[in-house]
C-alpha cells in the first residue's frame, strides 16, 4: 500500500458558522459543497478538503460529546491510497490484525470514491480512500 497524501480532515464544530468564517475569511479556504441534511460543509484548502461537521447535525451527533466538554473535535483523518483496490486493502489490513469498518462511496477532495473506515491502535478514526 502506498499513500499519496491527506484527502481531508473532519472537524466537529460547536459553532459551524464561526468556524466557516474563520477558515474562509481568515485562512482563505472556499466553500466547496454543503450537505445540509447531515450538517456538513466542505471547504477547499488547496488540493485537500476541511469538512466542518455541526455537532448537532446527523453525523455530528455520532461523534459523542461536543468539543470543550469532554468530547473530541476531530472526527477522522482521511488518507489517499494509490492503486486502491478494496479487496487488496482489506486483505492487507487483515494481515496486520486491523478490523475494517464501513466501506462505501463518499465525496472527498477528488470527487466520489470508494473508502474504508478503520481505527488506529488508540481508537482514532481513519478513512482510506481511492
Amino acid at each position: 500500500m502506498r499513500l499519496t497524501g491527506i484527502d481531508h480532515v473532519v472537524i466537529r464544530a460547536v459553532d459551524p458558522e464561526a468556524m466557516e468564517r474563520f477558515y474562509v475569511d481568515v485562512l482563505g479556504c472556499t466553500v466547496e459543497r454543503r450537505q445540509e441534511a447531515i450538517g456538513l460543509t466542505q471547504l477547499r484548502a488547496g488540493g485537500q478538503l476541511i469538512d466542518l461537521v455541526d455537532v448537532k447535525g446527523r453525523i455530528g451527533r455520532m461523534g459523542g460529546a461536543p468539543p470543550r466538554r469532554g468530547g473530541r473535535n476531530m472526527d477522522h483523518l482521511c488518507l489517499r491510497v494509490a492503486d486502491f483496490d478494496v479487496e487488496t486493502v482489506v486483505a492487507h489490513l487483515g494481515r496486520h490484525g486491523v478490523a475494517v469498518g464501513e466501506i462505501g462511496e463518499r465525496y472527498g477532495s477528488t470527487g466520489e470514491a470508494t473508502s474504508i473506515y478503520l481505527r488506529d491502535p488508540e481508537g482514532n478514526n481513519l478513512e482510506l480512500r481511492a
